[in-house]
């Protein structure tokens, strides 16, 4: 956990690689409630039986259910001491879902602060996410994150 006293100690780190989240196993459960919450039942995610005989030699992780962990990663990796008004999801750049995750992986997020700029109501940072795969050479995921930290 990287701790930064305040949003400018943040923004003076552009360019840094903030460290790595812990480690989470994908379990067949987070999986299958990934699918129900978003009606995506395809078999390759939920289908044991199927997807043992299919391309992938078992069930996989939706992919925007590997996106989706960026939000519980982050806040292992670093945080502000001085808490601002909000912090906002501002959206994607650039997704790219590079190797599937088996059911039982497990995963972690590298970060690091790419830009840091000012906006209209507080400071849009970009943060650069790559999910690896434990024992993996290829990653998981690569996604460029936008927030927006309004004082």
């Amino acid at each position: 956990m990287r701790t930064f006293t305040d949003l400018a100690e943040l923004v003076a780190a552009k360019g840094e690689h903030l460290g790595y989240s812990d480690w989470l196993t994908v379990t067949q459960e987070s999986i299958d409630t990934f699918a129900d919450a978003t009606g995506d039942h395809q078999w390759i995610h939920v289908d044991r039986e199927k997807a043992a005989a299919g391309p992938f030699g078992g069930t996989i992780a939706h992919g925007f259910l590997t996106l989706s962990l960026l939000s519980a990663f982050s806040p292992q990796v670093w945080r502000l001491e001085r808490q601002p008004s909000m912090a906002i999801n501002y959206g994607l750049n650039r997704v790219r879902f590079l190797q599937p995750v088996h059911s039982g992986a497990r995963v972690r997020d590298g970060i690091q602060l790419t830009d840091a700029r000012e906006a209209k109501n507080g400071t849009l940072l970009t943060f650069q996410h790559t999910v690896e795969i434990e024992g993996e050479e290829r990653d998981a995921l690569a996604a460029e994150g936008l927030s927006l930290i309004v004082p």
